[in-house]
């Protein structure tokens, strides 16, 4: 009722209520902790409303029959509820209502995690030889949301290529291919499954290679130099998979001496003479292919030495050579020096009247 002018206005600055929420993801099985806080609350009324916008709570009163969700705490800044056993039906969005004006809302969205079944590993074949390609198939079946998966040979990443299926849940493939070598026998391929409610989730399967043998020839005997007259005893030894079936000896570009005895994997010839020189091959084959080792027979005097055949040095013997031809010389120049003072001696004394002929016959 004053005027306008001489009015004085006085402003209250009061903090407003604040209604704030999070969302949940939680595994299916496991329990969901929805909370409703409230900052500045003057006293009005906090409730939690399910996504059909049934009411859950009312202050600290369940009018849901739902016993799942219990509640947790409440207080004037905070109504939090728990619900147990989650499953694919509870997801959706919450809401958490404070009585105002207007009324305050805050959404809760709770997400529910599927974790994989365990991931299966099909191969195109169960064995596969050494420089062909192999394929794996890894499968992740029923999760949400899709699983990742990853692919190890060993210690080395392996790149794959996926696919997925999405039905109610998700089904992920992922399939890798790569060529072997005899190295990769045994080495376990892993297949691993990555996804937010699982983890350390894998399948392995150790491969399988076939190879060809590989082959060594080794000497059970002589010890040494191989001379005439003594025996020869050579052993082949062969490693492949599958384990050779068939081992042969054979002299290449010649016959086998007729006396050489082949048992399995061994040579023996006995009263070795220089006839028998040559290469003595092991051939070793299976499924996968062959392959060889090659032994080269000398056959030496039987008075030849451990040390036989030495390389001759021509470098040394050529410094031997000059510094016995330098020192010959260095003899000659001082013999030649010494019989010449010699023989200069020698003429004086015949030209000097007063010797005697007993004095130059003394020293002639």
């Amino acid at each position: 009722s004053c005027p306008f002018s001489s009015c004085v206005f006085v402003f209250f600055l009061v903090d407003s209520q604040n209604l704030a929420t999070d969302n949940v993801s939680v595994i299916e099985g496991e329990t969901a902790t929805i909370s409703c806080r409230v900052k500045n609350n003057d006293d009005s009324v906090i409730q939690l409303l399910n996504p059909n916008r049934q009411t859950i709570y009312f202050r600290d009163l369940r009018p849901l029959k739902d016993s799942r969700f219990q509640l947790v705490n409440f207080s004037d800044n905070e109504l939090r509820v728990s619900l147990s056993n989650v499953s694919l039906s509870d997801e959706g969005r919450y809401v958490c209502q404070l009585y105002t004006d207007p009324p305050q809302e805050a959404y809760a969205d709770i997400s529910v995690l599927v974790p994989p079944g365990s991931p299966i590993i099909e191969s195109r074949e169960d064995v596969v030889s050494e420089g062909n390609e192999t394929e794996l198939t890894c499968i992740s079946i029923g999760s949400k949301p899709a699983a990742s998966i990853r692919w190890m040979k060993g210690e080395d990443d392996l790149t794959g290529w996926r696919y997925e299926i999405r039905e109610w849940m998700f089904t992920v493939t992922s399939r890798v291919r790569f060529s072997v070598t005899k190295e990769d026998d045994g080495v376990p391929v892993d297949c691993i499954v990555d996804h937010p409610a699982v983890k350390d989730l894998l399948a392995q399967r150790h491969l399988e290679v076939l190879y060809k043998p590989e082959v060594k020839i080794v000497v059970t005997y002589p010890d040494g130099l191989t001379r005439e007259g003594d025996n020869l005893d050579l052993t082949c030894i062969a490693e492949g998979k599958p384990h050779p079936h068939q081992i042969n000896w054979l002299r290449v570009d010649e016959d086998v001496p007729p006396h050489a005895v082949v048992t399995g994997s061994d040579l023996y010839i006995e009263n070795l003479n220089k006839s028998y020189n040559g290469t003595y091959r092991c051939v070793a084959s299976n499924a996968v292919g062959e392959a060889y080792d090659d032994y080269v027979l000398h056959v030496y005097d039987s008075r030849a030495s451990e040390g036989a055949p030495q390389k001759i040095d021509h470098a040394v013997i050529g410094g031997v050579v000059a510094v016995v031809m330098f020192a010959i010389l260095c003899a000659l120049i001082v013999l030649g020096r010494y019989f010449a003072r010699h023989k200069e001696a020698s003429f004086s004394l015949l030209s000097d009247p007063s010797l005697d002929c007993r004095v130059l016959f003394c020293t002639v």
